[in-house]
């Protein structure tokens, strides 16, 4: 009895073996895939594109106005609408840099498609390869915007509005999707939890308040 008490549990050793093992692979499948969703992926570049920030600029203006906007948001349109020309003018004055933050916010809304992503990564293709069409391309994004809820253009249609505002050399960087998570990543990154929003020198903006407004419509003049 006591030889057989003193036996070793091959059996006991093998099977703890192997559940490490099976822990130790499923711990490193976990930190790959939140390595996924969490990674940036490239970072855009070019004359206009800052990227770390992920702004892409007009103007050499002291002040420095920064809009954030998703191309899926219905008000990002209107304020786009209401205000655009405005800073634009205001940017090619030297009164003002502006700074333009393509994120993404609402892909939920685009039935799976990941729409805002696309449509912001779209953005940053055209303002790397051409730059001197970027603000004629968010126009385009904007005139053809997608209601919520639907799954939004295509990127082949992503592509030739490239291409219908002269910025055809965009178009793979476009297909291919190059820089569709930048999005997501810098509105984490600048803590984005709705579009549009407006910051003046760093300081974020509530337009809903008097005071907060003014300091915006005094800048465009």
């Amino acid at each position: 009895m006591a030889h057989a008490q003193g036996k070793t549990n091959w059996f006991a050793i093998v099977i703890s073996a192997v559940v490490v093992v099976v822990l130790v692979a499923l711990g490193a499948i976990v930190i790959w895939l939140n390595n996924q969703a969490t990674d940036a992926g490239p970072a855009p570049s070019g004359d206009i594109v800052n990227a770390e920030t992920g702004a892409i600029s007009f103007g050499e203006g002291e002040d420095t106005v920064a809009v954030f906007i998703d191309f899926m948001c219905p008000i990002c349109n209107q304020f786009e609408q209401s205000y655009g020309q405005q800073l634009r003018a205001a940017a090619e004055n030297g009164d003002i840099t502006i700074e333009y933050h393509p994120i993404a916010i609402l892909d939920r809304f685009s039935q799976g498609t990941d729409y805002s992503s696309r449509a912001a990564g779209a953005m940053f293709c055209v303002a790397e390869e051409a730059p001197d069409k970027a603000l004629d391309y968010m126009d385009a994004l904007f005139e053809n915007q997608p209601a919520e809820n639907t799954p939004g253009l295509t990127d082949e249609q992503l592509a030739q509005y490239a291409t219908e505002v002269g910025a055809e050399g965009a178009a793979d960087c476009i297909t291919e999707g190059t820089y569709k998570k930048y999005g997501v990543a810098q509105a984490d990154a600048h803590e984005i939890a709705g579009t549009p929003t407006v910051e003046i020198n760093g300081e974020r903006l509530d337009l809903q308040k008097q005071t907060d407004f003014k300091k915006f419509t005094d800048l465009l003049g």
